[in-house]
């Protein structure tokens, strides 16, 4: 009997073109999170035109398309994120957004087309024991209420069983065609904090009068970088950021109050569990410490995204079968931006894995205007996507 043979990146090559063509359309065509429509159809209807199984609509606008070969009854999940960000494109590219301030600036339109690009392959040589659900999740980029929560919700693991699940994500700063991995937390669980500081208006020139928040504020503001300086084990990785403040209206007033709102990221449940403590005391004592009182609204976002290690390093070694080891990064060092598919990670095990979008000027970093998904991964991408899928679900796999 002869060895059965999986995908290579060669086999795609005459799918190139094709891939280049989905991604720019969809990349011209940008849809923030929860309004994916048109994207999500488009979606559908290239997988229902392979062959595939699609179920639309699931958790908002959700596309699940499944594909059975065999009699193995085994499972595998893989998703690819659709939306796009509120930002205006200045790439300058013949394919540029179509719609003003609303950008593909993270590459959404390349994961998805990558795994389109798994889909037709798959559905060509069917060179797998089994069922491979694809999901093609909205909303990635919500922050909370996201979409991996709403299609979890709405049952996608009761309706499209998933032994393992899978996803990846593009990375500016690393070679293209570089497949980073880790094990274990890889991404940081992500959580806002809103902070209304009330204090007692006044003249500029009389503060002994008033309560000024302003001051309140700024002394609170280098207060709070020693949350992790001080609190949090050295060995440990956290982040506490205030990214705006906002006081006043005139320079002869004293305000009645002032906002700030700041991002808390962190790798553990139990470092995220001590810097709310810890940041709600603190904001609360400094604050009156001055005078003034404080509003606290602390937003749980998404959670860190850890990986389990027989599928991380399954996936690894597909990756190594594909491009040689070489081009792989093992382990990725842990990223402190933070990502839904943790979700997904809490109730199945698998692995999300970064893949390199290139280096130097030419590759700007994610969320930035002038950034653009990296066509030369396409092949990669879904010649790696369809060898996992052939691998996970191959005949003589137990």
């Amino acid at each position: 009997m002869s060895e059965i043979r999986f995908c290579e990146v060669s086999d795609l090559a005459d799918a190139r073109e094709q891939l280049a063509d989905i991604r720019h359309h969809i990349h011209q065509h940008p849809e923030l999170s929860y309004e994916e429509v048109d994207t999500a159809r488009y979606v559908a209807e290239k997988l229902e035109g392979w062959g595939y199984q699609v179920t639309r609509n699931v958790g908002g606008h959700g596309v699940v398309a499944s594909l059975t070969a065999g009699t193995s009854g085994r499972t595998v999940g893989v998703r690819a994120d659709m939306d796009a960000l509120p930002i205006h494109e200045q790439t300058g590219l013949a394919y540029a957004s179509v719609h003003d301030g609303k950008m593909h600036a993270c590459g959404h339109d390349g994961h998805t087309t990558v795994l389109l690009g798994a889909a037709q392959q798959l559905a060509k040589t069917r060179n797998f024991d089994g069922t491979v659900n694809l999901i093609f999740q909205p909303a990635e980029e919500a922050g909370s209420n996201s979409g991996a929560e709403q299609m979890i919700a709405d049952g996608l693991f009761e309706r499209f069983p998933c032994q393992a699940i899978f996803g990846l994500h593009n990375h500016p700063g690393v070679a293209t065609g570089t497949f980073g991995f880790r094990a274990g937390p890889l991404m940081a669980a992500c959580d806002t904090v809103k902070v209304k500081i009330h204090g007692r208006g006044g003249h500029a020139a009389r503060p002994h009068l008033a309560v000024d928040p302003v001051m309140i504020g700024s002394s609170l503001v280098m207060a709070l970088q020693t949350v992790v300086a001080r609190n949090i084990d050295p060995t440990e990785a956290a982040v506490v950021t205030v990214g705006t403040f906002h006081a006043g209206f005139a320079p002869n007033v004293i305000p009645e109050s002032a906002t700030m709102e700041m991002s808390v990221r962190s790798f553990s449940a139990a470092v995220r569990a001590k810097l709310e403590e810890r940041i709600r005391a603190l904001v609360t004592t400094h604050v009156e410490g001055y005078g003034g009182t404080a509003e606290i609204e602390y937003i749980r976002g998404y959670p860190v995204l850890v990986n389990s290690e027989a599928e991380t390093e399954f996936a690894r070694s597909v990756a190594e079968e594909l491009v040689g080891n070489e081009h792989i990064i093992s382990p990725f060092p842990p990223i402190a931006g933070s990502e839904d598919f943790a979700y997904y990670l809490q109730k199945v095990p698998g692995c999300f894995i970064r893949l390199g979008n290139g280096v130097g000027e030419g590759r700007p970093m994610l969320h930035n205007a002038k950034y653009d998904f990296n066509d030369d991964n396409l092949t990669i991408g879904a010649a790696f996507w369809t060898r996992l899928v052939e691998r996970f679900l191959a005949k003589d796999r137990a």
